[in-house]
């Protein structure tokens, strides 16, 4: 299986929108992610993609390759960036629960930091409900830090949240770039979101 990290395009919009209702209590709209997706001129939304080699099966078989493999494609996992002025954002970040526990999440996120550093943004920050400790766990080896409590943030269950933020200090941009390596090193991917812009900027340059 490969992984490609890479931005979300309109055809992913239903992958990327089933996850949710299964990620969350209260899911975006495709519609949202659509206008994130193509209108949105401070948006910066990623997936994970995972490939796959299977043998076909009925019909498919006659238009099998020559080595009788055939390669499928799945969005496995997702997230929303916001530039505003120095800010990062990190709007939302989910995993399908299939493939949940096999260090994806990490992929997106670092991902999402690496995104925010080639954007000269001079911090990033996101919340986090405050009995999600594993998701927590995971930001805090990103050297994120408790800003504030966001009382009564979700507003499915009135849980509150923790504003959490990771300053992008010369010295942590250096010790992110090492856990960057050392995360292709342990999760081979290919990224072509870090390094490119939204395609959607084209589309936008059309519409002036």
């Amino acid at each position: 299986m490969s992984l490609t990290l890479r931005y979300m395009t309109l055809h992913d919009v239903a992958q990327v929108a089933a996850i949710d209702r299964l990620a969350f209590d209260l899911p975006w709209s495709e519609r949202s992610y659509a206008y994130e997706v193509m209108e949105s001129t401070y948006s910066y939304m990623v997936v994970l993609e995972a490939a796959n080699e299977a043998a076909p099966v009925g019909w498919r078989r006659w238009l099998a390759p020559l080595n009788g493999r055939v390669q499928t494609h799945r969005i496995v996992g997702y997230g929303g960036l916001w530039n505003i002025m120095s800010e990062a954002h990190i709007s939302t970040i989910a995993v399908h629960p299939d493939y949940r526990g096999r260090g994806w999440g990490e992929i997106l996120l670092a991902g999402m930091v690496r995104r925010s550093l080639a954007l000269n943004a001079g911090y990033v920050a996101l919340e986090v409900r405050v009995s999600n400790t594993r998701a927590q766990n995971l930001y805090r080896k990103y050297e994120f830090e408790t800003i504030s409590v966001k009382a009564k943030y979700y507003r499915n269950n009135n849980e509150d949240a923790y504003d959490m933020r990771l300053t992008l200090t010369p010295g942590a941009k250096l010790r992110f770039q090492e856990r960057f390596a050392a995360l292709r090193s342990a999760h081979p991917f290919t990224d072509t979101y870090t390094t490119h812009e939204p395609p959607r900027q084209h589309v936008s340059e059309r519409k002036d």
